[in-house]
């Protein structure tokens, strides 16, 4: 009987993977790759006359043979350090490129191209797909130049939740669970816990995290600087740790989840109510957010800022965003994004209304 065709016979079991390399000159191309790059050589044969070698080191495992038939093709290397050291190889004797890069780069802000957005919740061609089951909705379609993601994100599908333990390099992340509840879990901060609407979590740049699973379908407002940035996995971490330290800073942010449940309420003027989710204080003044109540009648909210992000999502109720151009009826979900120095109030019209406010200052340039 035939064999099946790839895709339909599973999954191979694979002892290892290797990249070929050529090597014409084997013994100049062997000593390169041991002596001056570090690897290690964990085969080689001919003993008499040595054409072939299986080289490990870096989380890499190569062979180099003098008849391969194949390109010399790029290699990459991670550098640990601030800067690159000067005079790095950049083809090895076998003809192989050398990428240098560093291990750990800054975080590259694009420049802030500023602009007023308003996001409303039933425009259906705001969503798509993204990781791990999630889908998203975009809150800055244009992303500030790339300086900025905003995100509604939900997750359709009670229960587990297909996703690994991750960590970002970011300048700022936050969520803010809006509906339902999800379950996650954080490096240094104990056992999983539910993050349920109303709780808000900042995220500091590096820490290791995972969502386990939801409860009915879960809504999250997540903001992040810069748009684009990547989801590195981190299978050696198993979560939770065993040790648990609230207070750890990572770089200059400290973790901080905010709960509905224990909040304290201040009242700032007739009809107004604010909540202090407490991330000023853990990003040293950087970013700040807040949950404002706007009762029926009471005075505006005005958006005007001096930072370089201000945005404003409506969690429930209604009311007209106010701007230059005009007034805009606004409800639950829809996102107002303004240029620092622009004016723009939200004004209650249909009960109360509350608005969650996050706010960024001007960051420094790497």
């Amino acid at each position: 009987m035939a064999a099946k065709q790839d895709g339909q016979a599973g999954k191979v079991p694979i002892a290892s993977a290797e990249v070929v390399l050529p090597a014409p000159q084997f013994g100049e191309s062997l000593a390169f790759f041991c002596e001056r790059l570090g690897f290690a050589v964990a085969t080689i044969e001919p003993a008499d006359a040595p054409e072939r070698a299986v080289l490990t080191g870096h989380g890499l495992r190569m062979v180099l043979a003098r008849d391969a038939a194949v390109p010399p093709g790029t290699l990459r290397l991670s550098v640990v350090g601030a800067t690159l050291p000067r005079g790095l190889p950049t083809h090895a004797p076998n003809g192989t490129q050398l990428e240098w890069v560093l291990a750990e780069p800054p975080v590259a802000l694009p420049p802030l191209v500023p602009a007023f957005h308003l996001v409303h919740a039933d425009d259906a061609a705001a969503w798509h797909d993204g990781r791990a089951g999630m889908r998203y909705r975009d809150l800055i379609p244009q992303r500030l130049g790339g300086r900025y993601v905003a995100s509604h994100i939900r997750i359709e599908r009670e229960g587990p939740v297909a996703d690994y333990v991750h960590f970002h390099r970011v300048r700022l992340q936050l969520l803010y669970c809006w509906r339902g509840a999800v379950e996650v879990v954080y490096e240094d901060q104990g056992t999983p816990f539910w993050l349920r609407a109303g709780d808000c979590v900042l995220q500091p740049p590096t820490i290791r995290h995972r969502v386990l699973r939801t409860e009915g379908v879960c809504d999250v407002v997540e903001i992040a600087c810069p748009a684009q940035h990547a989801t590195h996995a981190d299978p050696q971490m198993c979560l939770p740790t065993p040790t648990v330290d609230p207070q750890r800073w990572f770089g200059e942010q400290q973790f901080v989840h905010s709960q509905a449940d224990h909040a304290a309420w201040r009242r700032d003027g007739d009809g107004v109510h604010r909540r202090d989710l407490g991330i000023a204080a853990a990003t040293r003044g950087l970013a700040e957010a807040e949950v404002i109540r706007l009762d029926a009648g009471a005075a505006p909210l005005a958006l005007r800022h001096a930072g370089e992000l201000q945005l404003a999502f409506v969690l429930a109720g209604g009311g007209v965003l106010r701007t230059r151009s005009g007034e805009t009826a606004i409800g639950a979900g829809a996102a107002i994004t303004l240029p620092a120095g622009q004016d723009g109030l939200i004004v209650p019209t249909i009960g109360a209304i509350d608005v969650l406010r996050i706010g960024v200052a001007a960051m420094a340039e790497n």
